[in-house]
């Protein structure tokens, strides 16, 4: 079970609509019922989560998969024009280098 366990760490989670939620730093284990409870992420997507904590837990029963990433269901409401402000469109730097003056 440890080394199963140990799989978790360093894993990046992303919601099944494919957004990057942060990496898995820590598991939170129940010894009493020896299930895994959550996912402690210490960098976690600031976009999403409006927190000013260092870092957040995850429920295990939001994991859908764990392989390479973990994927986890998308339950976070955010604001589309913050997430305009905040992150760049696809394209938008590839315009700006492919620009030709004149």
């Amino acid at each position: 079970m440890i080394s199963e366990i140990s799989t978790l760490f360093g894993l990046r989670v992303y919601t099944d609509e494919g957004r990057y939620i942060g990496k898995v730093e820590d598991v939170v284990i129940d010894l009493d019922r020896r299930q895994v409870r959550g996912l402690a992420l210490g960098d976690y997507n600031k976009v999403l989560i409006d927190s000013k904590a260092p870092g957040i837990i995850i429920p295990y029963r939001l994991v859908k998969s764990v392989g390479d990433i973990v994927l986890i269901k998308d339950i976070f409401k955010f604001s589309r024009e913050k997430a305009k402000k905040e992150e760049p469109h696809f394209g938008e730097r590839e315009e700006e280098m492919i620009s030709v003056p004149g």
